[in-house]
């Protein structure tokens, strides 16, 4: 069976949100809404967007993160019956002509992780842009593999079944950690992973909750545990890669 939708975690992405969600319909997949504790201005053009058809709306008092959120979507997606979820972020960054390659993807693949390979333009954040080397560099090490290209890009399908046993068997990170740590986790679990080149493009006036100094520090935090979670799970990660080559 497939039958994806979108999840998109919201927070304060009031000027942006329909468009992105108004693009994913016309594409053809359903929308699962996360409010992740917005104010009331955006919760408000939520409610109006769960008015329509094939829009869903969960909403979370406490802000929990882009990770806590999107995790919550997936939970969400797979109790209305959806079997793969197309992670979107709110804020218009991503490339939704892109939608219809990834679920022709995922068709031909179903049991895969389809990936964003994201290619920017000038409008990326030097800093953020540089920054990515080194995550990169430590994925590739914590996950004992090259085949990660990028972790950092929200743009993904989901096959909902192996991504929540893991969101549900382990403390995956809540905010701007979790792309990279779902997807080294699920690598460790031998995951099939297909990627595709996505354009990225970061709006002059968007909204980011991306905060340099606390961010970072998670996500050090993050690589820093994933390192000795690799270290401990070394012997089944490569006993599992023998075992399907």
């Amino acid at each position: 069976m497939h039958n994806p939708c979108a999840v998109i975690p919201v927070y304060d992405h009031e000027r942006t949100v329909s468009a992105v969600v108004h693009e994913l319909l016309k594409a053809g997949l359903p929308c699962v809404l996360v409010d992740d504790g917005s104010s009331p201005s955006c919760a408000a053009v939520l409610q109006a967007l769960a008015g329509e058809e094939n829009v869903y709306l969960v909403r979370l008092p406490i802000n929990q993160g882009k990770g806590g959120a999107v995790m919550t979507g997936f939970r969400e997606a797979a109790r209305l019956g959806f079997s793969h979820a197309l992670q979107v972020d709110a804020d218009g960054q991503h490339d939704l002509s892109d939608v219809s390659l990834f679920l022709d993807a995922s068709r031909r693949a179903p049991e895969a992780v389809i990936c964003g390979y994201p290619q920017y333009d000038a409008s990326v954040p030097k800093v953020r842009l540089y920054a990515r080397y080194l995550t990169h560099f430590w994925v590739w090490v914590n996950s004992l593999s090259l085949q990660i290209r990028d972790s950092m890009c929200g743009f993904r399908l989901y096959p909902l079944a192996p991504t929540i046993k893991l969101i549900d068997s382990v403390q995956v990170g809540k905010r701007m950690d979790f792309d990279s740590d779902i997807l080294v986790r699920l690598s460790w679990r031998n995951q099939p992973m297909r990627w595709l080149p996505t354009r990225v493009h970061y709006p002059l006036d968007g909204v980011s909750h991306f905060r340099l100094f606390r961010d970072n520090v998670l996500i050090t935090k993050m690589h820093t545990k994933l390192f000795f979670g690799m270290l401990v799970r070394m012997p089944l990660i490569l006993w599992r890669r023998w075992r399907h080559e």
